[in-house]
Formats: C-alpha cells, sequence, structure tokens
C-alpha cells in the first residue's frame, strides 16, 4: 500500500501542462520581516490571495505560482527570503489552494491564468517576470502566451508543453488517489494550517484529480516558437518532465543555437538540476538562487 500510495503522489504531480507536489520535507517560512502582511482581492467570482515582499526597484516584480495541491510557502518557502532581498516579489494561491478557498467551478488552466491576470491589474501591476512551478508553470505559459504585454521574462520550473512531455504512465492511477494518501505531506498539514475551510482538503485533491484527468490542449510548436519573452526552462534530471522534452522546449524558445558567434549568446536558458525529482526542484536553493536572478537581470537582446 506505501508503494501504491507513494506512486499515486508522484501521479497526481502530472497534468497537462503539469500539476505540482510539496516537498518531502517542510520548508522554511519566509522571513516575516521582509514581507508586507497578506491581502486579498476579488476577482472572477473569486477571493483570491496574495502575499508581496521585498521592495519595489526598477526591475519589474517577479511573479510566483505555485503546484497542484501546495501554497506559497510550500513550494517557495525556501526561496522568496532570497530572491525579495533584490527585487519585489509577488506570490499568489489559487482557487481551492492555501489560503483561496474553492468556488463552484472546475481548476483549468485557462481560468487560472486568467483569475492570476485579473489580481495583477487590480493591484496595479502592468509588468512582471513570472516564475512558475509545475502547475504553476503552465499558468504562467498560458499568461505569456495570452498577455505578451504583461510578461517580461518567465521561469518555467518543472513544466511542458503538454502530456507528451512526460515520461510514459505517470498519469497511470491518478483516478485512485484518495485525500488520506496525502495526510502528513507537506501539503496536507499547509493547508490544514493556512486553508479558510481546512476540512475541504478532500474537495481540492477531488478537484486536482478532476484537473489532472481533463488536460488542457498542449501548446503547439508554432505558439512556443511565437513567445518573444525570454524564457528559462528548468526541470530535475529525474523529473516527471522527460529531458528531450526540456531541450525541445529550450529550442522552440530560441534556444539550442552556438552562442560563440557575433550574435551571442540567445535569451532563451535552459537548466537540469542534478540530483533533483519533479517534487524536490523547487527546493534546491542552492542551484535556483543563483540561476534566476541572474536569468532575470541580464540584458534583453533584440532578435525577433
Amino acid at each position: 500500500m506505501k508503494r501504491i500510495a507513494l506512486a499515486l503522489t508522484a501521479g497526481i504531480a502530472a497534468t497537462a501542462l503539469l500539476t505540482g507536489c510539496g516537498a518531502a520535507n517542510a520548508p522554511a517560512e519566509p522571513a516575516a520581516a521582509t514581507s508586507t502582511p497578506g491581502a486579498y482581492a476579488d476577482v472572477n467570482g473569486l477571493r483570491m490571495y496574495y502575499e508581496r515582499y521585498g521592495t519595489p526597484t526598477d526591475q519589474p516584480p517577479l511573479v510566483l505560482l505555485h503546484g497542484a495541491l501546495s501554497g506559497i510557502s510550500t513550494d517557495f518557502g525556501e526561496l522568496i527570503p532570497e530572491l525579495a532581498k533584490t527585487r519585489e516579489v509577488i506570490a499568489v494561491e489559487q482557487q481551492a489552494h492555501g489560503r483561496t478557498a474553492d468556488v463552484d467551478r472546475p481548476l483549468r488552466t485557462s481560468q487560472m491564468a486568467d483569475d492570476t491576470v485579473a489580481l495583477l491589474r487590480q493591484i496595479g501591476v502592468q509588468r512582471a517576470d513570472v516564475l512558475g512551478y509545475s502547475m504553476g508553470a503552465g499558468v504562467a505559459l498560458e499568461i505569456t502566451l495570452k498577455n505578451p504585454d504583461l510578461v517580461r521574462k518567465q521561469v518555467l520550473l518543472s513544466g511542458g508543453l503538454g502530456v507528451e512531455g512526460m515520461h510514459p504512465g505517470v498519469m497511470d492511477g491518478i483516478a485512485e488517489l484518495r485525500p488520506e494518501h496525502l495526510y502528513g505531506s507537506p501539503f496536507h498539514s499547509d493547508y490544514l494550517k493556512n486553508a479558510p475551510r481546512p476540512e475541504d482538503f478532500p474537495q481540492l485533491v477531488s478537484r486536482v484529480i478532476e484537473y489532472d484527468m481533463n488536460p488542457a490542449p498542449s501548446v503547439s510548436p508554432d505558439a512556443a516558437r511565437a513567445v518573444t519573452a525570454p524564457t528559462l526552462t528548468v526541470i530535475g534530471d529525474s523529473d516527471i518532465i522527460r529531458p528531450e522534452h526540456a531541450v525541445e522546449m529550450f529550442r522552440l524558445f530560441g534556444g539550442g543555437v552556438m552562442g560563440d558567434t557575433p550574435e551571442g549568446l540567445p535569451n532563451a536558458q535552459l537548466a537540469i538540476l542534478p540530483g533533483t525529482s519533479h517534487v524536490t526542484a523547487p527546493h534546491r536553493p542552492e542551484l535556483l538562487l543563483p540561476m534566476i536572478p541572474a536569468f532575470l537581470d541580464a540584458p534583453v537582446k533584440e532578435t525577433r
């Protein structure tokens, strides 16, 4: 039963643009001294929770989008304190996740993207960098595709263009997942601590299962090629994303060219984290923290 539960927990990590898992160990809470209190925005019939960290600079704020079953601290608790030292960070919690209560509609990537954009517009953000993990990577890419004026740069962590990007069999058994399989996990304990209705955890699991079983259409190669926002694609070397798919994404976003030419390096970047799974990908601060700010701070070369 333990092996089945672990397999199902891994399976819940997948969706059309990939859903997220929590860490094997609960991450540290972001330092309270660097953050402003969390707040809510009423958007699209949803009372959506968000937090702001750091101080606005001449750079756009960095928007963090968590994975499925997770929340802000579950996925980004180890990253926010350092990222917020040099830029403003805005982290949101999607429908039914964390402090954002569920409403009467299914989870969909396009809806979460619309909710996030509406929140950003409401709080006065007209230009942003976006970092999405797993399900959040799908939401980030959807935002970029539909709102190119909003996104300056994007970081896609453990995300893909569609189910074809995953290892075969990842989705097997998804319908058999039960809330009790996740009892004791960081996403369960964080939900009990943060959710406005802690008793709704089974409903969250049900939402995510239904979401995984009704994946959004894959992003076409032509649509990916049309993305002008510089993109950093990151996966673990033992992720649910196939390494070959990450390389394909990198090429579609403009990478995979020789950099020792007069044209220099492309705007797209690729990183494969060693010794890293899908679950542990956002919990490698020693690898991600030198990488993400360097990508965001790099000048953008005019190519298209």
